[in-house]
């Protein structure tokens, strides 16, 4: 009898011996289990939301299922921007992301906690991304600011990020966004060391009676800081509570981007967490730190125009940086 050489193909009628086909039978399942072990396995695939095969090319990774932590969920209903939702995915369901939102939940509890979360009645609703799983969080409550940053600077527009390193910790200064507070409280003295600067720097450019900076992050300013909340008079905190490992994930993601984009790095701390930048890509701007300790050595930096000197020359519109 002479063999198709790709019999599983063919029906099973190809054998008129039943015993034949009891083996043909066994031969086809051995094969398929072959075939399935031999797929790419979900932990094999790399943590960024795209990385680069030998070629050249782009080939986006395995999504992950969201988060089941009721500490995770409630975290991450101050975050509700979806392009930085997709490319952090993979974080969110990290175990020590999981810790961090359980001490974070468990201190709020007993201690004050900037920025403060004020929690309206969660209505839960699943959002869909082009290309990526359905994540399942509460709907946008504008009280929530631990992700400020990441809400008013969506991740494809971001044109310069400004790196802080911890929250406010006085009362009602914290709102998301590194070097600014909400309006109606007082400038504190390292915003006020940049507003002289902006005075000397860019033209046209008038001291604001408040701190409010969110119209530098709806321009393009990602303004973030290194760890992302704070317990009310106690500096860095929270600093050993795996919010440094997260902004490491978020600086390698704006490492990634394509676009060139400037790092503002005010200070020895924000200069050596961001070691990894692509210098060849990317404007990289090293200054002392605006605080009333290092001013001396920071007045005279010109940050602002170099900033808006590179966009122009990479094509892409100067940054506004006038405040009303």
């Amino acid at each position: 009898m002479r063999i198709d050489p790709s019999p599983v193909t063919k029906p099973m009628t190809f054998f008129k011996d039943f015993r034949t086909q009891r083996i043909f039978a066994r031969l086809q399942r051995a094969m398929s289990m072959m075939r399935f072990l031999k797929r790419p396995r979900d932990e094999d695939q790399p943590s960024t939301s795209a990385t680069a095969t030998n070629d050249g090319a782009s080939k986006v990774a395995r999504p992950e299922p969201p988060p089941q932590s009721e500490a995770v969920t409630a975290l991450l209903g101050h975050l509700t921007e979806p392009g930085w939702l997709a490319a952090l995915r993979r974080e969110f369901g990290k175990s020590y992301f999981a810790e961090l939102a359980n001490k974070i939940a468990a201190e709020r509890k007993t201690k004050s906690i900037f920025p403060p979360e004020q929690y309206a009645p969660l209505e839960h609703r699943a959002v869909s991304f082009p290309s990526q799983p359905s994540f399942f969080r509460s709907t946008r409550d504008p009280r929530r600011h631990v992700f400020s940053a990441f809400n008013l600077t969506p991740l494809d527009a971001v044109r310069v990020v400004i790196l802080g390193q911890d929250p406010y910790h006085g009362r009602g200064q914290a709102h998301g966004l590194a070097f600014s507070v909400s309006r109606g409280v007082e400038v504190p003295p390292s915003l006020k060391n940049i507003y002289t600067e902006l005075e000397q720097d860019v033209k046209d450019f008038r001291r604001p009676a408040h701190g409010n900076l969110e119209s530098w992050a709806q321009r393009g300013v990602m303004m973030v800081n290194a760890t992302l909340t704070v317990r009310q008079g106690e500096a860095n905190s929270h600093q050993a509570y795996g919010w440094q490992t997260f902004t490491d994930a978020v600086i390698r993601v704006l490492n990634s981007k394509e676009t060139p984009t400037v790092f503002i790095l005010w200070g020895g701390f924000a200069q050596k967490k961001c070691t990894m930048i692509n210098r060849s890509r990317h404007c990289v701007i090293e200054t002392a730190h605006p605080s009333p300790l290092s001013v001396t050595k920071f007045r005279g930096c010109r940050c602002f125009s170099a900033a808006n000197e590179f966009l122009v020359k990479m094509g892409q519109q100067p940054i506004d940086w006038t405040l009303e």
